[in-house]
């Protein structure tokens, strides 16, 4: 049984298709999962439009642990990048804290302007219309 290295990309044979991800035999018999997440590059809602059993397919090594294989697809591919993080830099990032605190603020005064704005078309705070002849 060829020992597995973690970043090798290996040939193995589909043996198995699930909702979530698919099994692939690799030389030695060893068998490995390919997650749903690392079929494609894209969204995947079905692995069974990207695989079918005893397809050929290329893999990269993610993880060998304790007798469990992790494999991608799409890591295997030459032409894979990761995909780059849309978050701000780390320096303008702001504490959930910092958020929910600027989030209060703003909510604060809109709310204060809508009251503001329905005051003044009611014609002042407290006032009530009053019956005529009442």
């Amino acid at each position: 049984m060829p020992s597995l290295e973690v970043g090798s990309i290996v040939e193995g044979r589909v043996t198995g298709i699930t909702h979530f991800g698919a099994f692939v035999e690799l030389a030695g018999g060893q068998t490995g999962l390919v997650h749903i997440s690392e079929v494609a590059d894209t969204y995947v809602k079905d692995v069974k439009d990207y695989l079918k059993e005893n397809d050929i397919v290329r893999v990269k090594i993610l993880s060998v642990e304790g007798g469990k294989i992790g494999l991608s697809i799409k890591q295997a591919n030459p032409n894979y990048r990761p995909m780059r993080s849309r978050r701000a830099p780390s320096a303008n990032r702001q504490s959930f804290e910092d958020k929910l605190s600027k989030f209060l603020k703003e909510s604060d005064e809109r709310l204060s302007d809508l009251k503001k704005s329905q005051d003044s078309k009611r014609g002042g705070r407290g006032t009530r219309y009053s019956r005529i002849g009442g």
